[in-house]
């Protein structure tokens, strides 16, 4: 029986960036049989196919309409499951590393249209004026009406140096605008970080990549050396990743066996994952101790999903640190990944996770312990926010039914840092924490 290796993800938003999460496993495709009704389906599936072939205007490929079928029906479940012939799925294993080539932008599916989540900094979308929120009507002059995500995604990527055109609709324009823009290899630094007043350390998580986990202990460590008084674990707009690369980012603030994650499939046992040291760690002993308890506060807004929310809730859970922001995108389900026989991929959803409470994040998200928004401000550009609950087809959450929709949600396009009151609400609360820890203790 020929079996082929699986690799299970916590897909993102099905972003032009990132995938997430993964563990290996084994899958067996030989397991897989079509009797009974199903056997009946295939049998009406497989006339129609010959009908085509023979009788079809011109001369059709056999592979293209292959092709097309299973992408047909994978896009009838949820967003996030989908086919990947083998070039995407060659791309989506260069994409663990955190660099493609592409033009950086994070993009959904809300009311029928393409709509861009958010550009990544520094790249040639965020240069040429792509903002959250704009629908994507044309891809090189294609329509991308019941074009899939996947779809979309593959057409944007392609070699540095070439170009692709795409067709914007923003709300307040009364016509679509062209937005040609040259490919560059977008390299999404994962870790960044500063000290900031007071001797608050900040350090930001871009997304989850195979490296962000050694990156954080070299930020931590050089932190630890400018004589820390708290730290901000800066989530926000942070897509997600590599599920391994969540927990090990988790180990760095949580003592060692804590449960950080489990999943859980249809006919499966949950699958837990704990906190751990690693054992070429760059932290010292005092360094671990440090984090494992000095004042915290994690920021996280609607644009952190996935492997950010699974940190998110752990230390939330944990009560390690303050949650402080809005509520997170609410994706909370996990994909497998598997190679099939001609080079392409399938990712399938096959399980939700959970945080340690046992809780499913699924089209929820997770609520910040102090809520604080960005708004708008007068005059200045909004967009709607988009999050898991927002996609067409997604999971329901299994532990509860959704509340009614409430009102749209409009957050700023850009923030600067002086607009930036979550960051700045978390260094005053932060100092306040510093100002009562050295209070005088009552004689």
């Amino acid at each position: 029986m020929k079996t082929y290796k699986k690799l299970v993800l916590i897909w993102v938003l099905i972003l032009t960036a990132t995938i997430s999460g993964i563990f290996i496993g084994r899958l067996s495709a030989g397991s897989v049989s079509a009797e009974g009704e199903v056997y009946e389906h295939l049998k009406v599936f497989t006339e129609v196919l010959t009908l085509v072939k023979k009788n079809y205007v011109e001369d059709v490929k056999m592979k293209d309409m292959i092709y097309g079928a299973i992408k047909g029906m994978l896009n009838s479940l949820d967003p996030h499951s989908g086919f990947m012939p083998p070039d995407a799925y060659k791309e989506m294993q260069v994409d663990t590393k955190g660099e493609f080539g592409g033009i950086g932008i994070q993009i959904g599916l809300k009311d029928g249209f393409l709509t861009v989540i958010a550009p990544i900094e520094d790249t040639p979308a965020y240069s040429a004026g792509i903002k959250a929120g704009d629908k994507i009507i044309k891809i090189n002059n294609e329509i991308t009406k019941d074009m899939g995500l996947h779809d979309a995604v593959n057409k944007m990527r392609g070699q540095k140096g070439t170009s692709v055109t795409i067709t914007i609709m923003r709300e307040g324009w009364k016509d679509v605008k062209d937005f040609t823009i040259v490919r560059e290899i977008i390299k999404v630094k994962s870790v960044k970080y500063k000290v900031m007043e007071d001797g608050i350390g900040y350090v930001k998580i871009n997304q989850f990549q195979e490296k962000t986990s050694s990156d954080l202990e070299v930020a931590l460590s050089s932190l630890a050396k400018e004589q820390l008084t708290a730290l901000i674990l800066d989530l926000r707009n942070n897509p997600g990743g590599l599920l391994n690369s969540a927990v090990e980012v988790s180990s760095q603030f949580i003592p060692a066996g804590k449960i950080v994650v489990s999943i859980k499939g249809r006919a499966e046992e949950k699958k837990e994952y704990l906190t751990e040291i690693e054992k070429d760690t760059k932290l010292t002993e005092n360094d671990i101790r440090l984090f494992n308890s000095i004042p915290m506060i994690v920021l996280v807004n609607q644009g952190s999903a996935s492997a950010s929310e699974i940190v998110a809730g752990a230390i939330k859970d944990w009560s390690r640190a303050v949650i402080l922001g809005v509520q997170t995108f609410g994706k909370g389900s996990v994909q497998s990944v598997i190679p099939l026989s001609d080079g392409s991929g399938l990712r399938l959803t096959t399980a939700r996770y959970y945080t340690p409470k046992g809780i499913s994040i699924q089209s929820k998200g997770i609520t910040p312990d102090i809520v604080v928004k960005i708004a708008p401000k007068n005059g200045s550009k909004s967009h709607p926010v988009l999050r898991e609950k927002d996609l067409e087809r997604h999971l329901k959450n299994d532990e509860a039914e959704e509340k009614p929709k409430e009102p749209e949600e409009l957050a700023p396009v850009e923030v600067s840092g002086d607009d930036d009151v979550q960051l700045q609400k978390a260094i005053d609360l932060l100092k306040t924490w510093k100002v009562f820890k050295e209070l005088p203790k009552a004689s």
